[in-house]
C-alpha cells in the first residue's frame, strides 16, 4: 500500500486519482474510521473533502464494493462492510 489514511489525493504522481482514493479510504476502512453497517462519507463530501469528482469517488467506492469493504443500499448511501479476516496464505516448506 503506498497511501495511508490520513494521506491525500496527489495530482502529480503516475497513480491515478481514483487509485489513490481507493487505497486511502481502504487504509481509513482498515483502521475503523466508519463503524461496520454505519454509512461513510457520502460521494459529495468525499468529493469536496478530496478535490476529486463525484465520478472519481464513485469509481473508487465501486472497487471498495468488489473487495468487500463496502456495500450500496440505493437511496441510503455506502456502508463500511464486514471483512472477515482472511486465512494466511499456505508457504512452501
Amino acid at each position: 500500500m503506498k497511501y495511508g489514511p490520513d494521506d491525500q489525493v496527489e495530482r502529480d504522481t503516475p497513480d491515478a486519482p481514483f487509485e489513490q482514493l481507493t487505497e486511502i479510504l481502504r487504509a481509513r476502512l482498515e483502521r475503523g474510521d466508519w463503524r461496520i453497517n454505519r454509512a461513510i462519507s457520502s460521494e459529495n463530501k468525499l468529493a469536496d473533502e478530496y478535490g476529486l469528482s463525484r465520478p472519481t469517488v464513485r469509481r473508487a467506492l465501486a472497487v471498495l464494493a468488489v473487495e468487500g469493504f463496502v456495500y450500496t443500499v440505493p437511496g441510503r448511501g455506502t456502508f463500511a462492510a464486514k471483512r472477515e479476516p482472511t486465512a494466511p496464505a499456505d508457504t512452501p516448506d
